[in-house]
């Protein structure tokens, strides 16, 4: 719809002089003087004009949405490239895991799988949520990214009894 600046009815009134009363969007003509037919031309040039707005809303929308997911797989998968690239499965002979975000480090001589409990070390951290001694994990990953200092596990978790 274009942009009609300052637009009057401009029907006759009784006088004969035209109408000054202002009208907008898709009105041809004020209440007064506007016909069923204008009524019904306007009303369904703006339910036309909604229906338009509402579904170019929803195709951008949807573009949207699937460009986002796009761009999202992709950086995933380029995180798995450079995951793969750097990461490391043995250090200094020992095998190395995530458990629970960090990197552990397994001097234990059956190697470790994803999904095993084991027993971290004490830490600050755990101390105050667990209380004091080893607290158990489960192994998240094989291999790690992590290029600095490493705790060792203390040893694997006793079994709990319970089907998880």
């Amino acid at each position: 719809m274009t942009y009609q600046p300052d637009r009057t009815c401009g029907r006759p009134t009784r006088s004969g002089s035209p109408c000054k009363i202002r009208i907008s969007g898709s009105d041809v003509a004020c209440g007064t003087h506007a016909t069923e037919q204008d009524k019904a031309v306007a009303e369904a040039h703006r339910r036309g004009w909604n229906e338009g707005y509402k579904s170019g809303s929803e195709s951008s929308a949807s573009f949207s949405k699937s460009r986002i997911e796009r761009l999202e797989q992709r950086v995933k998968e380029l995180e798995e490239q450079l995951d793969s690239t750097r990461r490391v499965y043995e250090v200094n002979g020992c095998q190395v895991v995530e458990v629970g975000g960090y990197a552990y480090r397994w001097r234990g001589n059956d190697p470790l799988e994803v999904g095993d409990r084991v027993l971290l070390p004490e830490n600050y951290v755990s101390r105050l949520r667990n209380g004091p001694g080893p607290t158990v994990g489960v192994v998240n990953k094989l291999g790690i990214v992590y290029r600095g200092s490493l705790s060792d596990i203390v040893g694997r978790a006793p079994a709990t009894g319970r089907d998880d």
